[in-house]
């Protein structure tokens, strides 16, 4: 009989998660990729530094960061990296797991103040400029901030106790109230009892929870549950460049767009057209993504005034869709069905390449009219030339290379 060691599950649980994760960064952090974060942090850091110098000494600084930090501190995820069969396996030996749990929050903790360690650094120039350049209580916001976030961590591994998720609910509005509360007091540089003060109330809830939930046992189901989603989360954002078989197709009738599935017709050689742009609107995330990426560049060429960056950014949206969009071809490689049409793989990649330029025309045409609505007609002339070029080529010759590999 093998003796159960927390020690070397712990060690093989990291180990496979960060093999699985560097497998697939390798193809997600690709010299493509890294071009477009560099020009987007760039072009990010110059107009928030433009935008800086005109913001006034009665600017609300601190809610700001108050409301954007709170949500980083609230969203308290914990890694567990459990998986499906340790619902059966290890639940005999749960009184046992002490230590490897105790791990998994000491984990969660160092990342995600990690991330809130970005997040004061991207924020403070704010609290700078109405503050008369005043830097130096950085260091003692930053340790605020983590006593706060282990706190959250703390709170919310004892809810996750609790069968009814509406519990969950409960403790996450409760939790960011309070947390705006402490960190608008710590950026409205109000006396440090005050933080205290509001502290207490967040360590006295901590122990309310721990002795509601002290007779309950781990919830394996929602642990696996939450453990399986942001690795869904990962493997979507890793189907972007590359075929994940780990990945879970969800398939939604979307019915509102089927007018736009009905107007193709019933051609052989518009098989493959009925095919992908049903796919497209139904199947993963593929219709969700390029939405969100056209909203979002959309928004940023609202705010955005200089010319030329109108036209560079609404060729970045273009790119990144264009990127999204590609796993659309292995949609359906493990299907033998497919295979069996009487089709030439040409009209396959032809009817692809359609679909995905009609897209990336139509995200074109909306982020250029953007642009009009300004009342920059020129800029948004140029934008549409730009977006169709940039699809003609993206299409052509970065596709069609990538297909042929």
């Amino acid at each position: 009989m093998i003796e159960f060691s927390e020690k070397q599950l712990w060690r093989d649980r990291i180990s496979s998660t960060v093999k699985e994760y560097l497998r697939y960064l390798r193809y997600i952090l690709n010299g493509h990729l890294v071009l477009v974060l560099v020009f987007l942090l760039g072009a990010g850091s110059y107009y928030y530094q433009e935008w800086l110098k005109g913001i006034s000494a009665g600017f609300p600084a601190a809610l700001i960061m108050s409301i954007l930090l709170a949500l980083l501190v609230t969203k308290s995820p914990i890694y567990t990296f459990l998986k499906d069969a340790d619902r059966i396996f290890l639940i005999p030996v749960e009184s046992r797991m002490k230590k490897y749990f105790i791990n998994c929050l000491l984990l969660s903790f160092i990342f995600q103040v990690y991330i809130l360690l970005m997040g004061l650094g991207i924020l403070m120039p704010m609290y700078a400029s109405v503050n008369n350049g005043q830097f130096g209580h950085f260091w003692y916001f930053f340790l605020i901030l983590s006593v706060v976030k282990g706190l959250n961590l703390l709170i919310r591994w004892q809810v996750q106790h609790f069968v009814n998720t509406s519990h969950h609910a409960a403790d996450a509005i409760i939790r960011f109230c309070i947390n705006i509360v402490i960190l608008f007091l710590l950026f409205s540089n109000a006396s440090p009892l005050f933080v205290l003060a509001v502290l207490v109330i967040l360590i006295l809830l901590l122990v309310y929870y721990q002795q509601a939930t002290n007779r309950l046992g781990i919830k394996w189901e929602y642990l696996i549950a939450q453990d399986e989603k942001r690795m869904g989360a990962f493997y979507q954002l890793a189907n972007m460049f590359t075929d994940v078989p780990h990945l879970r197709n969800r398939i939604k009738r979307r019915k509102l767009l089927d007018v736009f599935v009905t107007r193709i017709d019933y051609k052989q050689n518009l098989v493959f057209s009925h095919l992908y742009w049903r796919t497209f609107f139904r199947s993963g995330d593929y219709l969700g993504l390029s939405v969100r990426l056209t909203v979002i560049g959309a928004i940023a060429l609202f705010f955005l005034s200089f010319g030329m960056g109108q036209v560079l950014l609404s060729v970045l949206f273009l790119y990144l869709t264009g990127l999204q969009l590609m796993p659309l071809w292995n949609a359906y490689q493990d299907k033998l069905w497919i295979s069996l049409y009487p089709l030439s793989i040409d009209m396959r990649k032809s009817s692809f390449k359609k679909t995905i330029s009609t897209v990336l025309y139509v995200q074109g045409v909306i982020l250029s009219a953007v642009v009009v609505l300004k009342g920059d007609f020129a800029t948004g002339l140029m934008t549409l030339i730009a977006s169709f070029i940039f699809t003609f080529v993206f299409v052509s010759l970065y596709m069609n290379r990538k297909l042929q590999e």
